[in-house]
């Protein structure tokens, strides 16, 4: 089960735009052609539900590491690859495109790692006595404001000096944020029936398209893929990159309404200066992280922080985690999650590897023009013609902060400052 869920996550990671979530609610919806695939076997009903719950956490732990290849090799990102999109393009620029993947890979897997290693430590700091569930989730507000300072004074900007890159860097946060607030309960609606939210044609063209339309104009050759495995040089920045995503993963896993995307700028900001390579690790443990804690989270404060999460406690029996030992059904599930993490990191860089090996036969401008296509298409097949009108605007607004020269990371504020009013 837990390796059929890992091919899975392997095909649905390698679609653009196809977020874990709208995965969740496809398997949902399949529950009953799976259940009838199980037959044979002689499952009681409890140990089918417990079977299916165990793929789609294989499938959702799989996804986060090969979705790192199309925001590498097409600057296709979801919710959780926006900001991963800009290092990693900047990498395959240079032909370092598999070194990318490798490390986002890397970082994934040692987010497993680092997860497995904090589970107990994340049962008792969560739940009683220290409570620090309910501590966080009355302080969001001032938690985010803190985020949006850090982002503002550390801002150093690629061509200003001064006061000029901090302003330049508050307006452009505002004005994604004021776009957030108008566009983020828009509904949208596929013309295919495809279940899925605003949130994927506001990145898109926030940090997708944008950098396809930079990378055209500027007319960058991509040069042949270096496939040689990285060294990691500096290994106590590696492992401090991953344990800042696995500690912001796991805020993420907890707060309502915080989304993986804005785990990164948590961990981004708590890493302070780093280059592209430690941005990648870190995003990218961000993201398993959070996926492999919200699952721990939901037996110990019984609530679901995902769509994977959802269809889980509609499938099973959520016993509270109140003893010492974990409950029975979170063990079923721990082990699909250790044994598709495991395997995904191996399999991301082979497919990374063989996709990095031919990508320079193409024309570099002609990847791009695809990409341009193909994004706008899959908004469209998604979201529908008020997909696309959000997206043409979020592209606008994601090219400001490269003519300014300031971090694209900053229009982010499309979800930051929308949250920040939530919690105020």
């Amino acid at each position: 089960c837990s390796l059929f869920g890992l091919i899975v996550g392997c095909v649905t990671g390698l679609i653009p735009g196809l977020h874990v979530n709208t995965i969740s609610l496809i398997l949902f919806g399949s529950v009953g052609q799976i259940a009838l695939l199980l037959r044979p076997l002689s499952l009681s009903d409890s140990l089918v539900m417990t079977t299916i719950s165990s793929f789609i956490v294989s499938v959702a732990i799989a996804h986060t590491f090969v979705n790192i290849i199309p925001a590498t090799f097409l600057g296709a990102p979801d919710e959780e690859t926006a900001l991963s999109v800009l290092p990693a393009h900047k990498l395959l620029l240079e032909g370092k495109g598999y070194e990318a993947i490798a490390l986002s890979a890397l970082g994934s897997f040692g987010a497993i790692i680092f997860s497995t290693a904090l589970i107990f430590p994340f049962k008792f700091v969560l739940s009683r006595p220290l409570d620090l569930y309910s501590i966080l989730n009355n302080n969001m507000f001032w938690i985010l404001l803190a985020i949006v300072i850090l982002m503002v004074a550390t801002e150093r900007g690629s061509r200003h000096t001064g006061i000029r890159a901090p302003l330049y860097a508050l307006s452009v946060i505002i004005l994604s944020g004021v776009f957030g607030i108008i566009v983020l309960d828009m509904p949208v609606d596929s013309p295919v029936s495809l279940s899925s939210t605003v949130l994927f044609p506001a990145l898109a063209g926030l940090f997708g398209m944008s950098t396809q339309i930079h990378s055209l104009l500027s007319e960058p050759v991509i040069k042949e893929q270096d496939i040689e495995e990285p060294k990691i040089f500096n290994k106590k920045s590696t492992t401090l990159s991953i344990a800042a995503g696995t500690f912001a993963g796991a805020l993420v896993s907890v707060i309502p309404g915080v989304t993986s995307a804005i785990g990164t700028i948590i961990a981004m900001t708590t890493r302070g200066k780093t280059d592209e390579r430690q941005t990648i690790v870190t995003l990218s443990a961000v993201n398993t992280a959070c996926a492999f804690l919200v699952i721990i989270a939901l037996f110990v404060i019984l609530k679901a922080r995902s769509g994977v999460t959802i269809v889980i406690s509609s499938l099973i029996h959520i016993e509270e985690w109140s003893r010492i030992s974990p409950p029975i059904q979170l063990i079923y599930l721990l082990i699909p999650i250790v044994v598709a993490g495991s395997l995904s990191y191996p399999l991301t860089c082979f497919i990374g590897r063989k996709i990095a090996k031919h990508i320079n036969r193409i024309s570099y401008r002609t990847i791009i023009k695809i990409t341009i296509v193909m994004l706008s298409l899959l908004v469209f097949v998604f979201t529908g013609f008020i997909g696309l009108i959000v997206f043409f605007v979020a592209t606008a607004i994601g090219s400001i902060p490269i003519f300014l020269g300031v971090r694209r990371s900053n229009c982010m504020g499309v979800l930051v400052v929308p949250l920040m009013l939530h919690f105020l």
